[in-house]
């Protein structure tokens, strides 16, 4: 009985995180162009070229392949490992990168102050992904394993200020391979 109520749970959870993605997305339905300084920058701004940040569709397929995980938790695997996992099952693969180093920010990753569904949501020593922002859920490893938390209760509250990142989906990923057959752009 148990596994019957976590699965309706977790599947109430991705339906609310599909609704609340699509509301949240720009009315034009697509990717929010972002615009980033490449390394030939001129101090005139030459060189910028777009980069797109997840669709409402890849978002709910980070999500689901989140929700959808049955990674289990061991000691050379932790929240980074699943995470990183997670976005590779998806197709949206990044040079792994510890927790801390997240925290910091790399190459891949934009900052942003408002998180949607698919962010990462990052704290120094752990990592998780952003499901429904509106209620703060995320998914992550958990003291017992993977499962959904709210990053504003008083446990995540007392590791201080937590930092969204959103993944950009043509920024460089040397070493990074690609999950399901899609090509890096």
């Amino acid at each position: 009985m148990g596994r019957l109520r976590k699965r309706a749970i977790l599947a109430l959870l991705g339906g609310l995180a599909l609704g609340v993605s699509q509301a949240q997305q720009a009315p034009a339905g697509g990717s929010t162009p972002v615009l980033l300084r490449t390394a030939m920058d001129g101090a005139r701004g030459r060189g910028r070229k777009k980069v797109q940040t997840l669709s409402s569709a890849e978002r709910r397929a980070v999500i689901s392949s989140a929700l959808h995980s049955k990674t289990p938790r061991t000691a050379e695997r932790d929240c980074s490992h699943l995470v990183h996992a997670v976005y590779r099952r998806a197709g949206f693969p990044y040079a792994y990168a510890t927790s801390d180093d997240l925290y910091d920010g790399v190459e891949g990753f934009q900052r942003v102050s408002r998180p949607k569904p698919g962010d990462l949501v990052v704290w120094q020593g752990h990592v998780g992904i952003v499901i429904r922002p509106s209620q703060h859920a995320f998914f992550s490893f958990l003291h017992a394993g993977p499962g959904i938390d709210d990053y504003k209760n008083r446990y995540w509250i007392g590791r201080g200020q937590p930092r969204f990142y959103r993944y950009l989906k043509n920024a460089a990923c040397r070493g990074c391979t690609l999950a399901r057959g899609r090509a890096s752009e």
